[in-house]
């Protein structure tokens, strides 16, 4: 139920100026399958068969593995593809999908064209098309809800896809997910989050670990998150990605506002908030400048002078750090700007520079930890940044 986008929006303005006259539909639905992903549009040609299927591969432990197949015919306009994109020509692209109008890549490639050209609208209608696409050759046990379904990411057989990053239907997903948080729908955004996830969560070959927390709150999913840093953090160290070292705490900054729940709980969540943005501050210190930076918040003169959120501190990190923090600073710094949330890190700011002073050996063995620990980032990450066109962390990839 929460993959469909219109029942978030639904929930924030109402059925009619969501669905408005969509009544007649109804009547022409005969031969159109029902999906999970997208609703088919009546403007989208007829479904016609790809030449890709999925297969089971392997069934182990109650987990099973899949991975999508090119037939020959679908490898020969794979080919035709290839050189269309090569050409450098997006019509050649767009008379491919005359022929062919379900290839995957395609939908994708010229998605990506309509987007440069601020067509948002159609850039998202071919990336749902190309989604429809895959659903439509899902093996009947493959489950989306199950969590116990894996895809593979790329196995040699099936012919590299030019579109940045891997396997046409992660990429579809991914797509997808970004236009679903600008429209507006981080719920169905974050639920799609979790299921690109559930694919290969052990490798996570998209990093959506970089973008999950984010995502939570946003959708206000700040139970989740905190239950999914609960659970993951012995065995994933989720506290050493800044992104998760800062927003889990305000996770806890969210729920200790909230009125309906007990003085215990409030107080729980307000000392777990305070403890761990301490722990994130003195553990990533670089991230505080460029936070405030994007907030427009001066910082005071305290904080200013003081050399540990200097710029030094930016400086002196590894490249691969860089990376993380830019990525995070420059997707969430609006959920900071909230005049409470500011009055509560200046404070706990404030009490991090107090341990600084007092020479605490938590910091020393923090810095210490920064400069063993990111000397290169893993591929998954840097696939995640190009895919996530946020132009700070670009600029720190290497060539």
């Amino acid at each position: 139920r929460n993959l469909n986008p219109e029942n978030e929006l639904k929930r924030y303005f109402g059925a009619r100026a969501v669905l408005g006259d969509q009544r007649p539909r109804q009547r022409q639905r005969q031969y159109v399958r029902g999906t999970w992903l997208t609703s088919p549009k009546s403007t989208w040609p007829r479904y016609s068969k790809t030449g890709i299927a999925m297969q089971l591969v392997d069934s182990r432990r109650g987990v099973q593995y899949f991975t999508f197949e090119h037939h020959r015919e679908y490898q020969q306009v794979q080919f035709k593809f290839l050189n269309a994109v090569e050409s450098m020509n997006p019509h050649s692209i767009a008379t491919l999908l005359e022929v062919y109008p379900y290839h995957v890549d395609s939908l994708l490639q010229l998605s990506d064209v309509f987007r440069m050209q601020e067509n948002q609208e159609m850039a998202r209608d071919l990336v749902e098309w190309a989604l429809y696409s895959l659903e439509c050759v899902f093996h009947p046990a493959f489950s989306l809800t199950s969590g116990t379904c894996r895809l593979d990411y790329r196995r040699p057989e099936t012919p590299a896809s030019p579109a940045a990053a891997g396997e046409p239907s992660r990429l579809a997903l991914f797509k997808h997910m970004m236009f679903l948080e600008k429209r507006g729908c981080p719920r169905t955004a974050l639920e799609f989050c979790k299921l690109i996830l559930s694919l290969d969560p052990e490798n996570d070959p998209l990093c959506m670990l970089l973008l999950i927390d984010f995502l939570s709150l946003r959708a206000r999913e700040y139970t989740f998150l905190t239950r999914l840093f609960q659970e993951w953090e012995s065995h994933r160290n989720l506290s050493q990605l800044p992104n998760f070292a800062f927003s889990v705490p305000l996770a806890y900054f969210f729920l200790s506002q909230q009125e309906e729940r007990s003085e215990l709980e409030l107080s729980q969540a307000r000392e777990r908030a305070a403890r761990l943005i301490q722990l994130a501050l003195i553990m990533f210190p670089s991230v505080l400048m460029p936070l405030l930076d994007h907030c427009s918040v001066q910082p005071d003169a305290r904080v200013a002078s003081h050399s540990f959120f200097g710029l030094n501190a930016q400086i002196s990190q590894p490249p691969a750090l860089n990376q993380l923090t830019s990525l995070y600073v420059g997707r969430t710094h609006s959920l900071w700007k909230d005049p409470a949330v500011m009055a509560w890190l200046e404070t706990n700011v404030h009490e991090v520079l107090r341990m600084v002073d007092a020479r605490d050996p938590l910091v020393e063995e923090s810095e210490h930890k920064r400069k063993m620990r990111y000397q290169s980032a893993p591929r998954n990450i840097y696939r995640h940044i190009i895919l996530s066109e946020m132009k700070e962390a670009m600029a720190a990839l290497p060539l």
